[in-house]
């Protein structure tokens, strides 16, 4: 052993990339601190050791299992002095993470890389930088984008569309029934509940599941077209998991979870249950908690895109930022769908829904973004259509017919009259091209 490999500094080229998970920080401090031996404290603190030396933490532990500060950026990069009117000095910092600390635990990943750590002032997770050993302790999306196309029975090609059943809650079993049958009949490819409304005393999951699966054999029987419906079944555990394995006995085809609000393991205990042979809508919720801050948290591309993707979900709600009502920056929100969808591993890409008061207006800016392999989410885009949800779903349907023909909005909604009506009722929102 060197006298370097107990050290909690390291050049990253000393360090063996595919034995470490690279974290990367972004960190704002006085200007007189020295960011130098705050990150070798995170480092130790959140490895080996604590705020004093303890006899079992011996060199050769360190030289194991201690993190290494591998790079402190600072932007700018002062030179010769910090300006008299510089306050605060603004750091990006890296640290290796020994794989071995956590293996393919993926709490203990979050305790290490986050941990105690997510309390000091000002410093922001911004990426995890995860080796291809530690990626394939992750089963990650069992059915990805392709999944859903092969259960639905149609080619990759076009936006899938996806409606939420408004209101939010609160409503009885008939009124959810007819919702479903009237926006899957306009087209809809498929339906969820809202994350607000799971497994309820005044609606059971278990019967909307009967109910609205006999409706779907219905839709098919009158248009041919399938639809899966999204039930929600975020619970107490180990409450969720019973309830997933009866939705699944009662003919579900697909369910969704409050991924957050339970905690990503419980999602990746669903997607690696070979009893649940359904793809996974991952809802977003509680997810604001972790990356609204710019100084502190966990950012949303690792919220919604890579920690998303480990822990198995098919597709993933993300707030829609190029028009609507979702308060989300759109180089944030291309660089979620970047994490969800471009080649990480072996681990299957999931399915992008973007999601957050859309209207057919936006359909063509949606494509245009993120291209033709997404779900567009609309809940009052469809149930608020004057003409009601069948006419709401099959003016989208006919804004993604033109987005796929490459054929003007409101050239295309002069002889379909549901789109016109929407146009009319909604405008075009966003004048965003293509990325």
């Amino acid at each position: 052993m060197n006298d370097y490999e107990s050290k909690p500094w390291a050049l990253p080229e000393g360090i063996d990339m595919e034995k470490n998970v690279i974290a990367t920080y972004c960190c704002t401090i006085p200007k007189d601190y020295d960011m130098l031996d705050i990150g070798a404290f995170m480092a130790v603190e959140q490895s080996t050791g604590t705020w004093l030396p303890v006899p079992g933490e011996t060199p050769e532990v360190r030289a194991k299992h201690v993190a290494k500060v591998i790079g402190v950026y600072e932007v700018p990069y002062h030179e010769w002095g910090v300006p008299e009117d510089v306050s605060d000095r603004q750091y990006v910092i890296q640290i290796a993470f020994p794989s071995a600390n956590f293996e393919d635990k993926f709490p203990m990943l979050l305790t290490a890389t986050v941990g105690n750590i997510s309390m000091v002032p000002n410093l922001k997770v911004i990426d995890l930088r995860i080796p291809e050993a530690t990626l394939k302790g992750y089963q990650g999306p069992r059915f990805g984008i392709d999944g859903w196309y092969e259960a639905l029975g149609i080619d990759k090609g076009r936006p899938l569309l996806n409606n939420m059943i408004k209101p939010c809650s609160g409503y009885p079993l008939e009124v959810g029934v007819d919702l479903f049958y009237k926006a899957a009949l306009g087209g809809c490819d498929v339906i969820k509940d809202d994350e607000l409304i799971a497994d309820m005393k005044y609606n059971s999951a278990v019967e909307r599941v009967k109910t609205y699966m006999e409706k779907e054999r219905q839709v098919f029987e009158e248009t041919g077209e399938h639809t899966l419906y999204c039930v929600n079944v975020t619970d107490r555990l180990p409450r969720m998991f019973e309830l997933a394995k009866r939705v699944v006995d009662a003919g579900a085809n697909a369910m969704m979870v409050n991924y957050v609000a339970v905690g990503l393991e419980a999602m990746r205990a669903l997607a690696e249950d070979p009893a649940i042979n359904v793809p996974i809508l991952a809802h977003m919720d509680v997810a604001g908690a972790y990356f609204m801050s710019p100084n502190q948290g966990i950012s949303s591309p690792m919220i919604f895109g890579k920690m998303a993707r480990m822990c198995g979900a098919d597709a993933m709600v993300i707030p829609f930022a190029l028009g609507g009502k979702a308060m989300y920056m759109q180089d944030r929100f291309k660089q979620s769908v970047n994490c969800m969808v471009y080649p990480f591993g072996d681990l299957k890409p999931i399915l992008p829904m973007p999601s957050g008061g859309i209207t057919p207006a936006n359909v063509a800016d949606a494509v245009n973004t993120m291209g033709r392999d997404i779900m567009i989410g609309s809940g009052g885009g469809i149930h608020a259509h004057p003409q009601g949800p069948t006419a709401g779903a099959r003016a989208f349907r006919q804004a993604i017919d033109a987005s796929m023909q490459g054929i003007p909005l409101e050239e295309y909604a002069k002889e379909k009259e549901e789109l016109g009506r929407a146009l009319g009722l909604w405008g075009k929102k966003t004048e965003i091209k293509g990325a």
